[in-house]
């Protein structure tokens, strides 16, 4: 797993530059930019805790490792695409599934338990849960 240094040396090492500001309604966002690199933005007064900002990290770094992009106006299918290619890669990295076992066999059990395991929220807990279940 994961964790949230690891994060931002990842992105330091892809040279994926991560800005903080108000972005007022979104939380984080990415962007590709012209010359093929990625930007990352995200909202620090969005963020109340650090596993909010690991898993927002995560799902933007998502983006710019599998290059799942889309533009305003794209259709909401393109949009549901890359948001849920986005979200595997950040599932699969911050609650990686050899790990997820490890945890349930250590007596691991709730959402809750392991989401503090993983030190991430439960609703992303929750989606890594569904998302390996469907693999599978």
């Amino acid at each position: 797993m994961a964790e949230l240094l690891e994060l931002y040396n990842l992105a330091e090492a892809h040279s994926i530059d991560v800005y903080w500001f108000d972005l007022g309604a979104a939380e984080s966002l990415s962007l590709s930019m012209d010359d093929g690199n990625c930007a990352i933005a995200m909202d620090p007064w969005r963020m109340p805790t650090l596993a909010d900002e690991k898993c927002k990290l995560g799902h933007e770094l998502g983006h710019c490792e599998t290059g799942a992009f889309y533009n305003r106006y794209a259709a909401r299918d393109l949009r549901q695409k890359h948001e849920l290619h986005a979200n595997r890669w950040a599932y699969e990295k911050l609650v990686p599934e050899d790990e997820l076992i490890d945890a349930y066999r250590q007596g691991y059990r709730e959402p809750w338990e392991l989401a503090e395991y993983f030190d991430v929220t439960e609703p992303f807990l929750r989606g890594a849960l569904e998302y390996y279940q469907t693999v599978r």
